[in-house]
């Protein structure tokens, strides 16, 4: 197998997943961290858009965390993590288009805005969209504790990354998760006792450190 180099930073959720699928994987790859305030020039010059994840296997090269997840997943398939149904894995892609268009790009937006009536929209938002997966998490069939049951896939790995760095955010601002979310909560604890999720685990008292500025409203 040709060279894995990952270019990467340890507070970003996007390549938390891509470090999440190669640990599953288990692909020893080169890990770079990327300081994303001060950038360094080798970075920045190959990096088409000087964003992380981004990733070099022998001479190809991508960026964007689920279409590098999907390209290592295709070339080093062992195990799979893409449902072999073709309908299947539409839903696994809508499951990570909508974790992205909801979860991660309101989170994003509540971090950096700072009037009071925004954030308060936002944390409602939040909830809103946390208060969606669950439900239909208690919908799909109980054949396990995946969004595919029995199934590790990377639609679980595309979400998971938030619900680590969730508890930050009650820790250090008006957001709270819902309450009574039991699908949520099982699906949680199941996907972080897998090893590779253990392996690339930071506490919330590790997040908070990082993002106080951030988020000290």
């Amino acid at each position: 197998m040709s060279h894995v180099k990952l270019y990467t930073n340890q507070l970003c959720p996007y390549a938390h997943r891509v470090r999440l699928t190669l640990a599953e994987k288990e692909i020893d790859a080169e890990l770079i961290e990327i300081d994303l305030k001060n950038k360094p020039s080798d970075f920045v010059h190959i990096s088409p858009d000087g964003r992380v994840p981004l990733l070099l296997h022998g001479g190809t090269k991508i960026w964007g965390s689920a279409i590098i997840n999907e390209y290592i997943d295709e070339v080093m398939p062992d195990p799979p993590l893409m449902p072999a149904v073709p309908a299947d894995r539409a839903l696994a892609r809508n499951w990570i288009k909508l974790v992205d268009e909801q979860l991660y790009s309101t989170t994003h937006r509540f971090i950096f805005t700072r009037e009071a009536e925004a954030r308060r929209e936002l944390v409602a938002q939040l909830r809103e969209h946390v208060q969606f997966i669950e439900n239909v998490m208690a919908r799909r069939p109980r054949s396990g504790p995946y969004l595919f049951g029995d199934r590790f896939t990377l639609a679980d790995i595309a979400l998971y990354p938030w619900f680590e760095q969730s508890g930050v955010l009650e820790q250090l601002s008006e957001f709270r998760l819902p309450p009574d979310c039991c699908g949520l909560s099982e699906w949680r604890q199941a996907v972080g006792e897998r090893k590779a999720v253990r392996q690339h685990a930071r506490t919330t008292d590790w997040y908070a450190v990082r993002y106080r500025t951030y988020l000290a409203a």
